[in-house]
């Protein structure tokens, strides 16, 4: 339905003496797309660009979840991955975009 809509505004002529610019034809597919990136496109990168600030800033003793569900604490801090210790000593290798954000306590005494 937009897409038709789009189509008809952007090859019909207009006609008459008030004929407008080929920009006026455009306009609303300009305004469509500023709309988007204000709502969808610019949200997503702030938010990712927060979410890597975030993974950067953990570090050794934080308590972390995955985003798999997975609690744990991190041991170990490599370039891209983190290994955690889950419960009873176990030990994993995970990546650091496996993080979930706002799922860690930072530096909390050892629960054991």
């Amino acid at each position: 339905m937009l897409f038709h809509f789009l189509s008809v505004l952007l090859v019909s002529q207009p006609q008459g003496k008030n004929a407008g610019s080929g920009l006026t034809a455009l306009l609303p597919l300009i305004i469509i797309i500023v709309i988007f990136y204000f709502f969808f496109i610019r949200p997503q990168t702030k938010k990712a660009k927060e979410e890597r600030k975030y993974r950067e800033n953990l570090k050794k003793g934080d308590k972390v979840i995955t985003i798999g569900g997975i609690h744990g604490k991190i041991v170990e801090v490599n370039d891209t991955t983190f290994i955690i210790e889950v419960e009873e000593g176990s030990k994993l290798k995970i990546e650091k975009t496996a993080v979930a954000m706002g799922g860690s306590q930072t530096s909390v005494g050892s629960s054991k």
